[in-house]
C-alpha cells in the first residue's frame, strides 16, 4: 500500500520553514484538528484569544485537534490570513483528507510521546499501548530445549486476538514476516528502525477492505521520517536500581535538501543499541515469590550433585541393607547423597517438591536469566527527487540487524555409571548382590559447563522504490517492495554433545556429584557445541499501484474514490544443522523433518474506496478488497464507515466490515512437529487407578501435522463511537467494538482433547490400539498414551469486545506553570474462545487461559507540567488483577496447585526535560520509580516460573538520562 504521511502544512505568511515535527504531530484520537493553526503556534503566532489553550497544548505534548476547530473558526471570521490546508493519508484509508477525525478509530503516538516515555524500541513502545495484549516478548522467549520454537520473535497483538491477527507496517506498506517457522505469524518488531520513528498511528478497528489479510484486531503503522534536513545527535544511557539490564543507545541523523527549493531530499538514520542481562541472583523479588514453597512441582529433579534414581531391586537390597539419607531409612527409589545440605541457592532439601524426602529438588529460577543481553544496530535512508512540478520519484532502503542471548538453565542428563564409581553405593556390597544390575541411573546438571545461551539473530532488510505525482485529474502512487527476514538461531554455551557426554560419566573423567577434575573440567569445554543449529529466511516482493481523484461536488466536499492493487510473492525456508538432526546435542532435541521448509506462493488483490461527504454534518466511507491466494482461493470483503458531526464539538462515528486471516505456509505445509504436553492427567488411567493424579498426571508426546487444506480465517467488526470537545481545555472519546472471528486456523489443546474423551478420543493414540503406528508399538495390556494427534483445522469461533476511552485535560497558563493529563485506557467487556464446533466458549477475560489472559482493564495515564525550557512528565502503565491458571499438577503429591488471584501491576514512570538551548535538549527519568515487582502467578505456560513474563518488567527501579544535539 501507498505511504501513509501527513503532508507539510503551509501558510502564506508563514511560508516553508513551518518546523515538520509541528506539522506531523496531530493526533487522531480527538475530535478535529486545524493544522493550519499548529503552523502559527511552531512560529509563536498563535491568536492571543486562544493563547493559553494552545500552550496548555503544547505544554501536554498532546494533539492540538482538541481546540483547533473554534481556534480555527474564530480567526477565519476574524478576518485572518487565509491558510492552505493539504490533505493528508491516515492508516485505515487510501483517500487523502483533511487532518480531520474520519469514521475510524486511530491513535497516534508522536514522536515526542516516545522521548517522555524513555522507551527505545518497537516492542517497549507497544507495552506501553493499552489496546494491546499477549504480545510475545523476550521475557517470554526464554527457554531451552523444546521451548525455542521462535524464540526471539517480538510481536505486536492488538486485542489480544493473536499476532497472526495484527498488521504492521511500515510506512503503509508490508514487512517480511518472522521467518522462523510456529504458530504465529506477524513482524518481528526488532525489524522496525525505532530511532527513525516519527510516529505510530495505531488503527483500533479491521481493515481488511484496505490491507487485506491479517488487519483484523487492527493496524500498527510506524511511520518514519520523510524530508528531514540538518544534523542530530541522540545518546541514552540507563542503568537499573539493583544491576543488570543496563541500556546504551546512540543514534545519528542527517539530512539534506529541500524539496520544494531544491527539488530532492535524502535522509538516513543510524542507530546502535546495546543490553546487559539480567540474572535471577540480581532480583531480591525472586525469593520473595518463595517458589519452592508455592510451585514445589514446577521445579525440577535433575540436580547438581545428582539425584540417584534406584531401579526397584536397587531400592530393595539398599533397604533391606538400611541403608540411610539424612539418618533415617530410605523410603524412595530417588536418593541425593548430599541430602539434606544439597547446594543452595539452585538445589534445596524440599521434603515435599519434586525431590522427594530423600533427594534434593532443583530450583532452576535461582540458575536462570530473566532478560537478555541484545545489540541492535539499524539503518534507515530516503531519497526523494522532484521530477517535474507534479511528480516525484523516491526509494527507501532500510536494514536491522537484532542479536540477543539467551540464557536459560545449565544442562542435564541421565548418566548410567558402574556401582564402583559411587563409594558409598559400592561399600554396601550392592554390586556383588546384583551383578545383572550394576548400574546405576544419576540425573545431574551439569552446572560446570554453563548455562545454556543461544544466539538468536534477526535481520531484517527492505528496499522500497517509487514514484507519486498527479497525471491529470488522478493522484497516484506506486511501488515497488523487496522485503527480507532472516532467523539465525546459534548454540553458543552449556548445549553439549550428547553421546560424548555419557560417555565420560561411564569413564569417571565427569563427576555428577561435585566439582570436577581438570581432566574433566576440559571434557566439557572440549564436548561444548558452539555452531548454528536453525536458520530461516522469509522473502516478501510486491508492486502496488493507487490513483485516487474527485468525482463530483457534495454537500459537504468532494466525493472521492481510490483505487488500487497489489500484486505480492512471499517465500520461505528454513534449515536445521545436521548436528542438530542427529539428535546428539544435549539439551536441544532434534526437530527432525519440522525445521525443513521450502515454500512459496503468489497472491494478488484489487480494491476500491469511496469518500462521500453529503453534508457538513454527514460523511460516508465505503471500502471493497478483493484478494486471491493460490492454492487457497479467493475472499471479498467490505466495509462502510459513518460519521456525523450534529455541532464544532461533537461527533458520533461508526463502521462495520469485514476481514480475513489467510493460513500462513507454516500452516499449510509444515513438516510434523514433536513435543510434550504440560502436565495432564489421563482420564482412562485415572479410571484405572482410582483417581491418582501422582500415577497419571504426565508430560504427554504430542505430535503436530499441518493442513495443505486450510481455509482463511473470517471475522465481522463493528464499532461505533463518539467524540467531545466541549471546552477548549478539556476532550473526550469513547468508542465501542466487537470482533467475531470463526473458521479459526488451531490446533485444539492438549488440556481440551484430554478433558472431552467422549469427543476427541480419536485425537489420542495408545499402545493397546493396534493402529500400526510408528513409534506406538502395540501392546493389548497397555493403555499408556503413545502420543496426542494436534492437527491444524479450522475450527472454532472467537468473541471479543470492549471500551476505548481518550481523555485529555489541560489547565489554563500559571504562573506555576502549565499542567496537562491524558488517559488512555481499554476496558474489555468480552474475550472468549470457542475451541470446537459446538464446544462451549472459554473466556479467558480477567483468567489466565492456556498461553494468556486478557485483563479487564488496561490504561496508560500521562500527567504533564511545562514552564519556560523546563518539563516534567509523571506516566502510569496500569494492568488490572486477573484469576490465576490454577490447573498445574503436583505428581509427588497427586493434587492441584492452590487457587490463586494475580494482583493487578502498576508501574509509574518519572522523566524531566530541558531546553538547555535552541540546539541541546537534556532528559532524565525514572522507569518503575516505586520498584514494582511483578506479582506472583502459577501460570505453568512460560518457561520462566513465579510470575507471567509477557506483560511484566523484571529489571525494578530503572534511571536513565538522554541527551540530543541538533547541529546547525
Amino acid at each position: 500500500m501507498s505511504a501513509h504521511s501527513r503532508s507539510r502544512i503551509r501558510s502564506s505568511a508563514a511560508g516553508l520553514g513551518a518546523p515538520r515535527r509541528g506539522a506531523t504531530s496531530h493526533s487522531r484520537s480527538s475530535p478535529r484538528s486545524a493544522p493550519s493553526e499548529r503552523t502559527d503556534v511552531a512560529q509563536g503566532r498563535a491568536p492571543r484569544l486562544h493563547a493559553v489553550a494552545w500552550a496548555a497544548a503544547l505544554a501536554l505534548g498532546m494533539p492540538l485537534s482538541v481546540w483547533a476547530p473554534r481556534a480555527w473558526a474564530q480567526q477565519t471570521a476574524a478576518g485572518s490570513e487565509v491558510q492552505k490546508l493539504e490533505k493528508v493519508e491516515v492508516t485505515g484509508s487510501a483517500i487523502k483528507r483533511l487532518a480531520d477525525e474520519g469514521a475510524l478509530p486511530v491513535q497516534v503516538i508522536t514522536r515526542g510521546d516516545i522521548i517522555k516515555a524513555g522507551v527505545t524500541t518497537a516492542a517497549e513502545l507497544m507495552s506501553t499501548v493499552s489496546a494491546a495484549s499477549k504480545g510475545l516478548s523476550d521475557g517470554a522467549s526464554i527457554g531451552t530445549g523444546g521451548s525455542k520454537d521462535q524464540m526471539g520473535f517480538n510481536s505486536a497483538n492488538l486485542r489480544g486476538l493473536g499476532t497472526s491477527s495484527t498488521l504492521v507496517l511500515l510506512n503503509g506498506r508490508r514487512m517480511a514476516n518472522f521467518a522462523s517457522p510456529g504458530d504465529d505469524n506477524g513482524v518481528d518488531l526488532n525489524n522496525i528502525p525505532a530511532a527513525a520513528i516519527e510516529r505510530v498511528e495505531i488503527l483500533l478497528d479491521g481493515a481488511s477492505a484496505i490491507y487485506g489479510t491479517d488487519a483484523i484486531g487492527g493496524v500498527v503503522n510506524f511511520i518514519t521520517r520523510k524530508d528531514y534536513q540538518g544534523v542530530q545527535l541522540d545518546v541514552y544511557g540507563g542503568f537499573t536500581d539493583e544491576g543488570g539490564a543496563s541500556k546504551r543507545t546512540a543514534s545519528l541523523s542527517a539530512g539534506h535538501g529541500d524539496l520544494a527549493r531544491d527539488g530532492f531530499n535524502v535522509f538516513g538514520v543510524l542507530d546502535v543499541q546495546s543490553t546487559g542481562a539480567l540474572r535471577t541472583s540480581q532480583r531480591k523479588f525472586i525469593s520473595d515469590l518463595k517458589i519452592p514453597e508455592r510451585l514445589p512441582h514446577l521445579l525440577s529433579s535433575a540436580t547438581f550433585p545428582g539425584n540417584i534414581r534406584l531401579s526397584s531391586d536397587q531400592f530393595d537390597y539398599l533397604q533391606s541393607q538400611g541403608f540411610a539419607i539424612n539418618g533415617k531409612p530410605i523410603t524412595s527409589s530417588q536418593i541425593n547423597l548430599s541430602a539434606p545440605n544439597c547446594l543452595p541457592p539452585h538445589t534445596l532439601y524440599l521434603p515435599a517438591g519434586i525431590g522427594g524426602e530423600d533427594a534434593c529438588t532443583y530450583d532452576y529460577m535461582r540458575d536462570l536469566e530473566l532478560y537478555p543481553k541484545t545489540k541492535k544496530a539499524s539503518f534507515l535512508g530516503r531519497g526523494v527527487l522532484k521530477l517535474a512540478d507534479n511528480h516525484q520519484a523516491f526509494v527507501e532502503a532500510a536494514y536491522t540487524r537484532s542479536r540477543s542471548w539467551y540464557v536459560g538453565t545449565s544442562n542435564r542428563v541421565d548418566a548410567d555409571l558402574d556401582v564402583s564409581l559411587i563409594p558409598a553405593l559400592a561399600a554396601t556390597g550392592l554390586g556383588d548382590a546384583l551383578p545383572d544390575d550394576r548400574s546405576i541411573t544419576v540425573r545431574t546438571r551439569m552446572i560446570e559447563a554453563g548455562m545454556r545461551a543461544s544466539e538468536l539473530t534477526s535481520t531484517g532488510s527492505r528496499l522500497v522504490v517509487g514514484m507519486n505525482g498527479t497525471l491529470g485529474s488522478w493522484d497516484y502512487d506506486w511501488g515497488l517492495n523487496h522485503s527480507v527476514n532472516k532467523v539465525s538461531d546459534r548454540d553458543t554455551r552449556g548445549y553439549l554433545l550428547y553421546d560424548e557426554t555419557l560417555q565420560g560419566f561411564a569413564d569417571g573423567v565427569l563427576n555428577p556429584f561435585g566439582p570436577n577434575t581438570a581432566e574433566g573440567l576440559a571434557l566439557l569445554k572440549s564436548l561444548n557445541v558452539n555452531e548454528e543449529v536453525r536458520r530461516a529466511r522469509g522473502v516478501m516482493d510486491s508492486l502496488d499501484v493507487k490513483g485516487t481523484r474527485s468525482l463530483m461536488k457534495l454537500g459537504g466536499g468532494d466525493l472521492a474514490i481510490a483505487l488500487g492493487a497489489e500484486l505480492r510473492r512471499e517465500k520461505s525456508t528454513s534449515a536445521a544443522s545436521d548436528l542438530l538432526i542427529s539428535d546428539n546435542i544435549a539439551g536441544d532435541d532434534t526437530p527432525g523433518d519440522a525445521q525443513f521448509t521450502n515454500n512459496s506462493r503468489n497472491i494478488w488483490a484489487a480494491y476500491g474506496e469511496l469518500l462521500a461527504p453529503l453534508t457538513p454534518e454527514w460523511e460516508l466511507q465505503f471500502a471493497l478488497r478483493h484478494d486471491h491466494y493460490q492454492r487457497i482461493g479467493a475472499t471479498t470483503n467490505p466495509k462502510i464507515g459513518v460519521r456525523y458531526m450534529p455541532m464544532k464539538s461533537l461527533t458520533f462515528r461508526a463502521s462495520a466490515g469485514t476481514g480475513f486471516r489467510a493460513p500462513s505456509m507454516n500452516d499449510l505445509y509444515r513438516p510434523t512437529k514433536s513435543s510434550t504436553t504440560s502436565t495432564l492427567p489421563d482420564p482412562i488411567c485415572m479410571a484405572e487407578n482410582d483417581n491418582d493424579l501422582g500415577y497419571c498426571a504426565d508430560n504427554w508426546s504430542t505430535r503436530t501435522y499441518s493442513n495443505p487444506n486450510l481455509k482463511p480465517e473470517k471475522s465481522r467488526q463493528f464499532s461505533i463511537g463518539l467524540l467531545a470537545d466541549p471546552s477548549p481545555l478539556w476532550s473526550v472519546g469513547l468508542d465501542y467494538w466487537n470482533i467475531e472471528k470463526r473458521d479459526l486456523i488451531s490446533t485444539l489443546g492438549d488440556d481440551v482433547i484430554l478433558g472431552n474423551l467422549a469427543k476427541y478420543e480419536p485425537l489420542v493414540h495408545r499402545y493397546n490400539e493396534d493402529e500400526g503406528l510408528a513409534g506406538c508399538d502395540y501392546d493389548p495390556a497397555d493403555s499408556a498414551i503413545c502420543y496426542i494427534e494436534l492437527r491444524k483445522e479450522n475450527r472454532g469461533r472467537q468473541k471479543s469486545s470492549g471500551l476505548d476511552l481518550t481523555l485529555q485535560v489541560s489547565s489554563p497558563a500559571t504562573d506555576w506553570g502549565r499542567f496537562g493529563m491524558r488517559l488512555l485506557g481499554t476496558w474489555v467487556l468480552s474475550s472468549k474462545k470457542q475451541t470446537g464446533e459446538g464446544d462451549p466458549y472459554v473466556s479467558d477475560l480477567g483468567r489466565f487461559v492456556t498461553d494468556g489472559v486478557v485483563q479487564r482493564w488496561r490504561h496508560r495515564l500521562n500527567l504533564d507540567w511545562t514552564r519556560g525550557p523546563w518539563s516534567v512528565n509523571l506516566a502510569n502503565n496500569f494492568y488490572s488483577g486477573y484469576e490465576d491458571q490454577n490447573s498445574a499438577i503436583d505428581t509427588s503429591t497427586g493434587t492441584v496447585v492452590g487457587k490463586n488471584h494475580v494482583k493487578a501491576y502498576s508501574l509509574w514512570d518519572l522523566s524531566g526535560g530541558w531546553e538547555a538551548t535552541s540546539a541541546l535538549t537534556l532528559r532524565a527519568g525514572v522507569k518503575n520509580l516505586f520498584d514494582t515487582a511483578p506479582p506472583f502467578s502459577n501460570q505453568a505456560y512460560f518457561f520462566i516460573s513465579g510470575y507471567d513474563p509477557s506483560y511484566t518488567d523484571p529489571r525494578g527501579r530503572f534511571f536513565y538520562m538522554s541527551a540530543s544535539y541538533r547541529f546547525k
